[in-house]
């Protein structure tokens, strides 16, 4: 299960401005996960970017100051919380909301009144899929300074043969063969 690097369960930010519904879902996911609770989006972008950052939020859209569109539109241009997935908890229910709210770049859209069982699914797939979704960025990232080291101790060996092979052409009194293997040497590290 994902888990912020300080929590012993995962964090979940839940950004609601009815006091009530903060309520309400926090003691649906209050045994499982550590519950962070914003009344304001402004708040909200406050707690993602402070420690322990969030590992989902629940956002809903509708809200004074700022709504779950902007919140949302905030969160995803950051680099630093554009990979938390985000939620939305919300009252509307109109395809034209939704589909909006998933061209920004939401990952679900549940519907008010919560149920239970159906907000404590979707979480859970929601933070496997971005656990996932972290172990292959890093695996990716091992990947990635595997190669290079690969590659460097490659070009120190290759360098090394091709120093012996001059060596070697100079010591059989072959100027020629020696200066042409040195010359290929210096055109090689040229071209990288």
């Amino acid at each position: 299960m994902l888990m912020s690097s300080r929590s012993s369960k995962p964090v979940i930010l839940v950004v609601d401005d009815t006091p009530e519904n903060l309520a309400l879902i926090c003691n649906f996911l209050i045994d499982e996960y550590k519950v962070l609770l914003s009344s304001s989006g402004v708040r909200a972008l406050e707690i993602a970017h402070s420690y322990p950052k969030p590992d989902l939020i629940l956002l809903d859209v509708l809200m004074p100051d700022m709504d779950g569109y902007a919140v949302l539109k905030q969160l995803k241009a950051d680099r630093r919380t554009s990979d938390i997935p985000v939620i939305f908890v919300t009252a509307m229910a109109g395809e034209k909301e939704e589909f909006y709210g998933l061209s920004l770049g939401v990952v679900d859209y549940i519907t008010k009144p919560v149920h239970p069982a159906i907000l404590k699914a979707r979480v859970k797939n929601h933070l496997q899929l971005k656990l996932s979704q972290d172990m292959l960025s890093q695996q990716n990232l091992w990947l990635q300074q595997e190669v290079q080291q690969r590659v460097t101790a490659y070009q120190k060996a290759q360098d090394v043969t091709m120093r012996v092979l001059a060596s070697l052409a100079d010591a059989r009194g072959d100027n020629e063969g020696g200066h042409h293997i040195s010359r290929t040497r210096d055109y090689r590290d040229w071209e990288t």
